[in-house]
């Protein structure tokens, strides 16, 4: 089972203070391996650095292998552009619409996010994407 990394996740674990800190710290403990993309990680590097924490740490899990890059952004463009299309009225961000795309690429998978809009999304047209929320 491939696991999908979203920004909100990775924020909470690096912010004690954030609501779902615990629960990203539980998530990540069982993760192996996280897949995710360069969108995600700018995101959750602008994050960190405006609520004051150093964003070089988000970077660190990339290099120790805990998180992995798992799209091209170069090679999944066409995708990518089409479900911005799809989802303009959500609308979906960069980070979601690749996202998106690795759940279409990488099954089985479960995405790990703090973003309700997962719900909405689809994969391959009309799948429901798997995802792993907070209760």
């Amino acid at each position: 089972m491939h696991l999908i990394l979203d920004t909100g996740p990775w924020v909470a674990l690096m912010c004690r203070d954030e609501r779902h800190h615990e629960w990203a710290k539980a998530q990540f403990a069982r993760a192996e391996t996280l897949l995710t993309c360069e969108a995600v990680v700018a995101e959750t590097c602008f994050l960190l650095a405006r609520a004051g924490f150093d964003p070089a740490k988000a970077l660190a899990f990339i290099e120790r292998g805990i998180v992995r890059m798992g799209l091209s952004l170069a090679e999944e463009i066409t995708a990518v552009r089409q479900l911005f299309e799809r989802y303009d009225n959500v609308p979906a961000s960069l980070a979601d619409a690749c996202l998106i795309r690795m759940s279409e690429l990488y099954e089985p998978c479960r995405v790990l996010t703090l973003d309700g809009d997962f719900r909405i999304y689809r994969r391959h047209g009309r799948k429901t994407i798997p995802l792993i929320l907070p209760d």
